[in-house]
């Protein structure tokens, strides 16, 4: 029987944090020592553990990592007047313009041409699907530029919600930035991804949008990122959205109470 034979199967877990990018090997041993590691959610505190990096989920303190060194995860801030699609069939300036130099990318989700701001774009399938999916509850910032002046009545039938031809609407989040004479600036939170709808939402309200910037998704911001440029995530980025991935939109319910007196209590109240 050859050497290779006699060797435990897998690669140990501390190697594989390290090729990660999470740390030096040293400082993975004393995570892994100190409880905060995690394989498929079970907390490993041994250092000989041996996983397979293909498989096996890791984790850091909550925060999962991306073991696969050939995921590509990008944040690009898209032009006025761009498609969001890799290849635009009626020869439009389209994203495949940014991406140059890194292979088979595709953006999350899509912003309308008029629209700027924050595109992810990446090769990893799985994670796409689901942050772009509304049932996992990633939200999206968005800051637009309306006709007219926004009032606190208008703010609260965007949160409350109201019928479009595709179905009830809401936002997560809403509030007024600035008023100018003739225009408002107003930031919205949604996790809905469908198509144009902020503006569709603004234009039932009676306020058309005039400008509109999309400044984060999910836990990744746009910041100062310019038109046109695109940078790679942080491995500490790509373990939020890694993380953000995990939601599954439901409502959490209030904890129960302690005791029998403390429900009593509560529904006297």
């Amino acid at each position: 029987m050859s050497q290779s034979n006699l060797e435990p199967e897998g690669v140990r877990l501390q190697k594989v944090m390290a090729s990660a990018g999470v740390a030096s090997r040293r400082v993975c041993e004393d995570l892994i020592v100190q409880g905060k590691v995690k394989v498929n959610g079970k907390q490993v505190t041994e250092l000989g553990t041996r996983i397979n990096p293909e498989i096996d989920k890791v984790s850091v303190s909550g925060t999962p990592i991306q073991l696969d060194n050939s995921r590509v995860y990008l944040a690009l801030n898209k032009p006025y007047g761009v498609v969001s699609s890799m290849a635009d069939e009626n020869g439009r300036a389209d994203l495949s313009q940014f991406v140059v130099g890194y292979d088979r990318v595709f953006n999350v989700g899509r912003l309308d041409s008029e629209t700027t701001g924050l595109i992810i774009m990446t090769n990893d399938g799985d994670l796409a699907h689901k942050l772009a999916h509304p049932k996992f509850g990633v939200t999206k910032t968005y800051v637009a530029r309306v006709e007219g002046v926004v009032t606190p009545p208008i703010i609260h039938k965007l949160l409350s919600g109201f019928e479009l031809e595709d179905g009830l609407i809401k936002a997560d989040k809403a509030h007024i930035v600035d008023v100018q004479p003739g225009e408002s600036l107003v930031e919205l939170v949604l996790h809905s991804g469908r198509n144009r709808i902020v503006r569709r939402m603004f234009e039932f309200v009676g306020h058309p949008v005039v400008g509109l910037v999309r400044r984060s998704f999910g836990p990744i911001q746009l910041g100062p990122l310019k038109e046109g440029r695109i940078r790679e995530l942080s491995k500490i980025e790509v373990g939020a959205l890694l993380k953000a991935a995990e939601g599954d939109g439901r409502i959490a319910r209030p904890p129960r109470p302690k005791n029998k007196a403390a429900a009593a209590n509560k529904k006297r109240r």
